[in-house]
C-alpha cells in the first residue's frame, strides 16, 4: 500500500462510513471488479478508530452529558449520590439506557459472521442490496415530521432501530441509511433520528475495533515505517468523516435525506448489470 493509496482509503472511509451508501458494499464491489487490495488489518482498525473519533467530536456535548449521568447513576446506586431528585430523569440519562438496549440486537447476528462474509463475495447480491438501500432511503423522506425524542422514544422503538442496525451488517445495506430511516418510520424527529443513529454506532464500532486490535496485537505484525502513512490516513478519515456527518444532518433536517437513493440506485444497477454480463479476468 502506497502513501497516496492510504490517503484515498482514508477519504473513502470518511465518506462511506457515514453517508448512507454502504461502505461494505462499495468495498466488496471494488475488490471484485477492480481487484482493489484491502488495507492491512492494522490500518483498517486505525481508520475505523478515526471515524469513531469523528462521531465523538460532532456529538461531544451529548457524550459528555451521558457520561456525567452514568457517573451520577453509579453514585446513586452506591449510596453516595445524596438525595435523589424527584421527577422525570434527564434526557441524557434516558439516552444511556436507550443506546444500551439498541445495541443488544447486534448479538443476534454474531453467529452469522461467516455467512455475512460469503454474501459480500457475491457482487450480484451486494448490488441488489444497494438497490434495496436506495428504496429505503427514497421512502425515508415520507416518514419525516415525527415528534419523538430521547424523552419520548420507547423501548420498542429503539429495539426496532437496533434490529435495523443488525440487518445492516449485510453488505450493501447502509447502516446509517437503514437506522435513520427506521427511526423516521417509527416517528423520530428528523434530527433525533440522525443523532441516535450515529450515537448508536459508538458501542458497535468501538466493540468491533477492540476485537480487531486484540487480533492484530496477537499477530505481532507492525511496521514502524508505515506509521506516517497510517497517521495521514487517519487524519483524512477523521476530517472527512466529520463533514460527512454534518452533510447527513443538513440533508435530513431539510427533508432531503432520500436524495442519496439515486446514487445507490445508479451504483447498484451498474454493478448488477456488470455482475451478470462480465466476469473479471482474475476470477
Amino acid at each position: 500500500m502506497t502513501f497516496w493509496m492510504a490517503i484515498v482509503l482514508g477519504v473513502v472511509q470518511g465518506v462511506a462510513e457515514f453517508l448512507p451508501i454502504s461502505s461494505s458494499g462499495h468495498l466488496s464491489l471494488l475488490q471484485y471488479f477492480f481487484a482493489l487490495e484491502e488495507p492491512d488489518a492494522l490500518y483498517n482498525v486505525l481508520l475505523h478508530f478515526a471515524t469513531l473519533v469523528a462521531v465523538c467530536a460532532v456529538y461531544r456535548r451529548d457524550i459528555a452529558e451521558m457520561i456525567t449521568e452514568f457517573i451520577r447513576v453509579a453514585a446513586e446506586l452506591l449510596g453516595r449520590g445524596g438525595k435523589k431528585k424527584k421527577g422525570e430523569a434527564p434526557e441524557a440519562r434516558r439516552m444511556v439506557l436507550l443506546l444500551v438496549l439498541a445495541t443488544l440486537p447486534l448479538f443476534l447476528v454474531l453467529p452469522f459472521d461467516e455467512l455475512v462474509e460469503a454474501m459480500g463475495a457475491n457482487p450480484t447480491f451486494v448490488s441488489l442490496m444497494l438497490l434495496l438501500t436506495g428504496c429505503i432511503l427514497f421512502l425515508s423522506d415520507q416518514y419525516g415530521g415525527g415528534k419523538k425524542s430521547g424523552r419520548t422514544a420507547t423501548v420498542r422503538d429503539v429495539l426496532m432501530v437496533g434490529l435495523a442496525q443488525g440487518m445492516a451488517t449485510i453488505p450493501g445495506l447502509s447502516r446509517s441509511g437503514i437506522t435513520i430511516s427506521a427511526g423516521m418510520a417509527l416517528g423520530f424527529e428528523r434530527g433525533f433520528a440522525v443523532r441516535f443513529s450515529f450515537l448508536m454506532s459508538l458501542p458497535a464500532v468501538f466493540g468491533a475495533t477492540l476485537l480487531k486490535v486484540v487480533k492484530v496485537a496477537g499477530s505481532g505484525e507492525f511496521d514502524a515505517g508505515r506509521l506516517p502513512m497510517y497517521l495521514a490516513g487517519m487524519v483524512v478519515a477523521g476530517v472527512v468523516g466529520y463533514f460527512s456527518i454534518a452533510l447527513v444532518k443538513l440533508l435530513a433536517d431539510r427533508g432531503k435525506f432520500g436524495k442519496f437513493a439515486y446514487y445507490c440506485w445508479a451504483v447498484g444497477a451498474a454493478a448488477l448489470l456488470a455482475s451478470l454480463l462480465w466476469t473479471p479476468a482474475a476470477a
